[in-house]
């Protein structure tokens, strides 16, 4: 892919906080300083939208999956929509500590969740009292509230994307740990060490982290075709 510069632009990518709040790190990421505001080189940022898009295809082209991460107002409901638009696993709202480090325990309740929502499908949750099913009920809202997103994820993911590293540190803690690449759209308060594909731009903008989301999604779609293709061509 070649990223538009002037979509970059129009989207507001190039804006990153106050001066003040700059990171050390995102210093060679920066074109310069307009009324005290750091501006972002979006040729920069470009390259690395490449390159952090093309790491996202590979992985989904070898058939693992890419968790969607973002807890911040301005930008969970993109990451939702977005991934749920490609089928892939997100949390969009307040990250569960050990969802990554404690996957395991994790996992017995979103297994947990799956039983429940396919005994109410079934009807066979007629079989308890009113009040009895409205906690049940109250608990499947509850599940879905906190791992709704992960219902699709029955192992660790192959990589993150996160939008504002700095907001979810402890997601990117949690990656690090374990040694899972993190792409992450990450604005001038970043430490941009601790991500693996840094994509230096606006965090907070909903265009720019519309247009950010859509070039990943948009990759991370383009790898599953590859890998559904896979077999067929082994076949010949």
């Amino acid at each position: 892919m070649s990223t538009d510069i002037k979509a970059l632009f129009d989207a507001g990518t190039h804006f990153g906080y106050g001066r003040a709040r700059r990171h050390p790190t995102a210093a060679p990421y920066l074109f310069g300083t307009k009324d005290r505001t750091d501006i972002f080189d979006l040729e920069e940022t470009g390259r690395k939208l490449e390159a952090a898009a093309a790491f996202v295809s590979s992985v989904s082209g070898s058939g693992k999956q890419v968790l969607f991460v973002s807890g911040k107002q301005e930008a969970l409901v993109i990451v939702k929509e977005t991934a749920e638009r490609i089928g892939a696993p997100y949390v969009a709202g307040r990250w569960i500590g050990g969802t990554l480090t404690n996957f395991k325990n994790i996992r017995k309740r979103i297994e947990r969740l799956q039983k429940l929502m396919a005994e109410r499908d079934s009807g066979e949750l007629e079989k308890y009292t009113k009040k009895e099913r409205l906690l049940i009920d109250r608990e499947i809202e509850e599940l879905l509230g906190r791992f709704g997103g992960l219902v699709n994820m029955p192992e660790l993911p192959a990589a993150l994307f996160v939008v504002d590293t700095r907001h979810e540190a402890t997601a990117v803690q949690e990656a690090n740990q374990l040694k899972i690449p993190v792409v992450g759209l990450a604005s001038s308060d970043c430490d941009f060490s601790l991500v693996r594909y840094p994509i230096p731009g606006n965090d907070t903008s909903v265009r720019s982290v519309s247009f950010v989301a859509k070039e990943i999604a948009d990759a991370y779609q383009a790898g599953k075709k590859v890998a559904v293709a896979k077999p067929q061509v082994a076949a010949k």
